[in-house]
């Protein structure tokens, strides 16, 4: 019997060693807070409207969560602060980064404690890439002196959307402004030389903004008409064909106008051809020469002069005072 109680005890005992030496194994392996063994990483394009991502990287003794702190450095890396709203495995950069690098922080947890890591910093954050096309927010403007001669000077106008860069188209427009304007050959750089050809047209520039990825155009107010380099006097008007052509059946012609009364005058059109009666038209510029302009008018001859054939347009003008200039004419084979 007492063999037996002594016997029952050092089974005991022994359990009890047992049980300490398991309880010691156990309480070595709770103190091992997670170690870092590779760094965390960042994917994604650094450039503000895109998103970055962050990888843990490696750790042993087996965390059980992860923390993320975003981090905004300076060009090198360096002097890095907390981004605010930046604690999420993924963050999209904002304007505030741009010209920063940025760094993650990773907190790795288990229940025997936390340990951190850093990233490599990112490339320099560049600016946002518009998708959207330029808007023009205040016209394209003109300086200079309207007179052949001197040069004129395009200002961009304002543009939200941050274009890159601007391209230019200059316009020579009639004085009345009766018919668009057309782009002059070669005449694309931001000032442009005004040669006697330009003589009573009105000037405008289209403008165009450009972005990587798309382009809008605006175009400035008209100029006044042109000015010669030197002052003109006449008794009565001076008027030259600069063009006459058919589109479909309407007869369109240009013509350039001088006369120093500064008032409006009217336009003497006549339609010919041989064997058949003449028939004469009017207009009435609503620009006056100053002292000269230039005009397009366009009619559709009456029927008798429709079809293939020879045909003449004679042109002229008259001043308030009753004085005509001199006819031009303009012979041609139509169809």
């Amino acid at each position: 019997m007492n063999y037996s109680k002594r016997a029952l005890a050092g089974v005991a005992a022994i359990s009890l060693l047992a049980l300490a030496l398991m309880v010691g194994v156990g309480s070595a392996a709770s103190q091992a807070a997670p170690v870092n063994t590779a760094l965390p990483a960042i994917t994604g394009t650094p450039a503000v409207g895109q998103t970055l991502t962050a990888s843990n990287g490696t750790w042993s003794n087996a965390p059980t969560s992860y923390a993320y702190q975003w981090l905004r450095c300076n060009g090198g890396g360096n002097s890095c602060a907390n981004v605010a709203n930046g604690t999420q495995k993924t963050y999209t950069l904002v304007g505030a980064d741009a010209g920063h690098t940025m760094r993650v922080r990773v907190t790795a947890t288990n229940a025997d404690g936390s340990a951190t890591a850093e990233s490599d910093h990112t490339g320099t954050v560049a600016t946002a890439t518009s998708s959207a096309a330029p808007k023009n927010t205040a016209a394209p403007t003109i300086s200079g002196t309207p007179r052949v001669g001197q040069t004129l000077t395009a200002d961009d106008g304002s543009w939200s959307g941050n274009p890159t860069s601007f391209t230019y188209q200059w316009q020579r427009c009639d004085a009345d402004n009766l018919v668009g304007c057309t782009s002059v050959a070669g005449a694309t750089g931001k000032t442009y030389l005004l040669h006697l050809v330009d003589l009573g047209f009105r000037l405008r520039v289209a403008v165009t903004a450009h972005t990587t990825r798309r382009e809008r155009t605006a175009t400035s107010a008209p100029t006044t008409i042109i000015a010669p380099p030197v002052t003109i006097t006449n008794k009565r008007p001076t008027l030259t064909i600069l063009s006459v052509r058919f589109l479909g059946a309407a007869v369109y012609a240009r013509v350039r106008i001088c006369d120093d009364s500064m008032k409006n005058l009217t336009i003497i059109e006549k339609d010919s051809r041989p064997g058949k009666l003449s028939y004469t038209r009017r207009f009435t510029t609503l620009a006056a020469p100053r002292p000269c302009g230039v005009y397009t008018r366009h009619w559709t001859p009456v029927a008798r002069f429709r079809g293939p054939g020879r045909f003449t347009v004679t042109l002229s003008a008259r001043d308030k005072s009753g004085l005509t200039s001199a006819a031009s004419h303009r012979t041609f084979s139509h169809g």
